[in-house]
């Protein structure tokens, strides 16, 4: 089943950001953007991770674009089971992103957590009550209250900020799973995630003030861990730090997840230029900025008033 960030929906979901441009042979989904009027096109993968069906179809379908986009840029799924030796066959750019913490459910033993987790997720059981939500669609207003709050809080804008009708197609997306944390009856937080086969990734999460005093998340993820692993899920994806680069050990987004995992891997970005001349006609333009940003006429389309976290 598709489900996810393969889906059709969620790249649908994106669409304020660029049209959705299916690939036949992979099975995925770039969003197409366009440039001043006489450079045309380029195409991105879906935020926050490119997933497919066949991978193996993917540069095929990124050749059959050349000529018509100038470049792509994509993060592909951690769980690809693409060597990145491949990758970098594909790809003209290729370097590491964020490292993702990953959890593997078959192993999952409350004893191992660190002092740190084990404190906090003691205090949130005593006050906080998870449930997972059959019916996600009537959390939406409050859900994007939430995180508008926690965007608001940090400065964050553009893709990462999300829309409230960008987050109604979301919590349309089939493998959508919603888990409520609730004090004394009252709201204090919500965790978004989306089920791919035995893959749950994390995908968004937002507490008010008083969730955050209780340590709500620590709740919200341990009650995700237990029901997914009763439904068979092997593996979960919590993503990584904060904002769109590699995170600094003082994160404290960071070092949340990391309590949680038995393992991490490497996310890449990776780029494929598939109209050169128009791609160094376009940089020869762009202003000074970071070298190795991908592709480099558009560096600092993404860059934050502050770094986000939740």
């Amino acid at each position: 089943m598709i489900a996810g960030y393969a889906h059709a929906a969620y790249a649908a979901s994106l669409s304020e950001f660029g049209r959705p441009l299916a690939l036949p042979r992979s099975r995925g989904w770039l969003l197409e953007r366009s440039l001043d009027r006489a450079a045309g096109l380029d195409a991105m993968g879906c935020y926050p991770l490119f997933a497919c069906q066949d991978w193996m179809g993917l540069n095929a379908d990124l050749e059959e674009l050349c000529g018509r986009l100038v470049s792509v840029v994509l993060v592909p799924d951690p769980f690809a089971p693409v060597e990145s030796e491949t990758f970098s066959n594909w790809f003209d750019h290729l370097r590491p992103f964020k490292r993702h913490h990953l959890v593997d459910l078959s192993r999952l033993d409350r004893d191992r957590l660190p002092r740190h987790h084990r404190r906090h997720l003691a205090k949130a059981e005593r006050s906080v009550s998870v449930e997972r939500s059959a019916a996600p669609e009537r959390w939406l207003d409050a859900w994007t209250d939430l995180y508008g709050g926690l965007m608001r809080r940090h400065g964050v804008d553009g893709i990462r900020a999300f829309s409230r009708e960008s987050f109604r197609r979301q919590f349309a997306v089939p493998g959508l799973a919603l888990f409520t944390a609730t004090a004394a009856d009252d709201l204090v937080g919500l965790h978004l995630w989306y089920r791919q086969g035995d893959v749950a990734f994390y995908h968004l999460g937002a507490m008010n003030e008083a969730g955050r005093r209780l340590s709500a998340s620590y709740a919200s993820f341990r009650q995700a861990m237990q029901e997914f692993r009763q439904e068979g899920v092997r593996w979960l994806d919590l993503g990584g730090g904060a904002g769109l680069g590699a995170a600094s050990e003082a994160d404290g987004l960071e070092r949340f997840k990391r309590g949680w995992a038995h393992e991490a891997r490497m996310t890449l970005i990776c780029g494929k230029v598939l109209d050169r001349r128009r791609y160094q006609a376009l940089c020869a333009a762009a202003p000074a900025g970071e070298a190795d940003y991908f592709p480099l006429y558009r560096r600092g389309e993404f860059a934050p008033r502050h770094e986000a976290g939740s």
